[in-house]
């Protein structure tokens, strides 16, 4: 897709392409709000602006439309709406060994528990067994700290995202 289609989609199509990018309808309500973007740099600046802005509900919106890390039967559910965009964001957890994968299940539940919302993390680039490292280490935060650190990396994922979608003009 480009630029060009986006400004030019209709609302709910316009609405549908952000949705692939992060589930947060308010994040998605101001993208479509600010379009037509003169360039795709425009586009990143106000992902992340609208994404700032929000407040903690929306971003435990926006975390719900992810998949707990390393539960592979939540994959193809979680990403049926957006797979062409999410496209081996966890591939590495597929050919982890049952360890780790123990691990991260293990450790999602006490993340969950403990924070009242799953695992948020930039999975592109990283092994099973950082993401697991990870996750035990921010465990040891706080639920303000953990949010914020969620919030940061849902920004990278939906950017990442937004990059695939509007690869055409990057």
């Amino acid at each position: 897709m480009s630029l060009a289609t986006l400004n030019a989609a209709s609302e709910s199509a316009a609405r549908h392409m952000l949705h692939q990018c992060c589930t947060s309808e308010a994040w998605i309500n101001h993208m479509a709000a600010g379009r037509p973007y003169a360039s795709v740099q425009d586009v990143r600046k106000a992902a992340d602006e609208n994404w700032q802005r929000l407040a903690a509900e929306d971003y435990l919106q926006g975390f719900a439309g992810h998949p707990k890390i390393g539960d592979i039967n939540s994959l193809k559910p979680k990403y049926a709406d957006s797979k062409e965009l999410a496209a081996g964001e966890q591939s590495s957890v597929i050919a982890a060994d049952a360890t780790v994968l123990q691990a991260l299940a293990d450790g999602n539940t006490a993340y969950e528990e403990k924070f009242g919302f799953i695992f948020i993390v930039c999975a592109t680039g990283k092994s099973a067994e950082e993401m697991s490292e990870l996750l035990q280490a921010r465990l040891q935060n706080d639920k303000a700290a953990e949010l914020a650190n969620a919030a940061e990396e849902q920004r990278k994922i939906l950017q990442l995202r937004l990059n695939k979608l509007l690869e055409n003009d990057a």
